[in-house]
């Protein structure tokens, strides 16, 4: 779905744009984006953060469509999500600099850090076992377990956070369990299939 909504602007000059410049973008837009949170210039910081969304959805898109898609692509990709997506929470916690928030956004990154080692591990025991991206033409370089919150929830809870920064910590409260329980499906799944 992704890939048919950004289509259309992977056309033209952009198609012929380095994919990793594409990415390279999309994080200097994003850690641009946490900046303009931390000094509480919101309508700023929605729209950079989109706009890095939106070139962080082009770089993959770009890279299969010129033939350079690679490895090492997806890992600085996925890098370059990891960075912007600790920037933003760290960013609205830097406004509102109240302890509930400061609170709420080091549960929210320890909940990533867990998520993210979930699927990383998981996506290298499934190549391990040759059930990863490559035995099914997947449009990325590792396959990445689905979960309750994926890339779109993100998106929408960064923007609702970014757009009512002083909710953030209600707003973090409620991410946090859900990647959570994004973390324990993994694990719960991985239990059965992986015997």
């Amino acid at each position: 779905m992704k890939d048919r909504l950004l289509s259309p602007l992977a056309r033209g000059p952009v198609v012929r744009m380095p994919p990793l410049a594409v990415s390279a973008g999309g994080l200097a837009l994003t850690l641009t984006a946490a900046v303009a949170a931390s000094r509480r210039l919101v309508a700023l910081a929605v729209v950079l953060f989109l706009a890095g969304r939106i070139a962080d959805g082009l770089d993959g898109l770009v890279a299969r469509r010129s033939g350079r898609d690679s490895d090492l692509g997806g890992l600085v990709d996925i890098v370059f999500d990891v960075t912007g997506y600790a920037a933003i929470p760290l960013g609205i916690a830097v406004a509102v600099d109240d302890r509930a928030t400061w609170i709420a956004t080091a549960v929210l990154l320890a909940t990533f850090y867990v998520n993210v080692t979930t699927w990383a591990y998981l996506s290298s025991i499934l190549a391990k076992r040759s059930l990863g991206a490559g035995r099914n033409a997947s449009a990325t370089a590792v396959e990445i377990p689905r979960g309750l919150v994926e890339g779109t929830e993100t998106i929408v809870f960064f923007v609702v956070a970014l757009a009512l920064p002083d909710a953030a910590s209600t707003i973090w409260w409620i991410m946090a369990a859900a990647v959570a329980i994004t973390a324990a499906e993994r694990v719960r799944w991985a239990a059965g299939a992986l015997r």
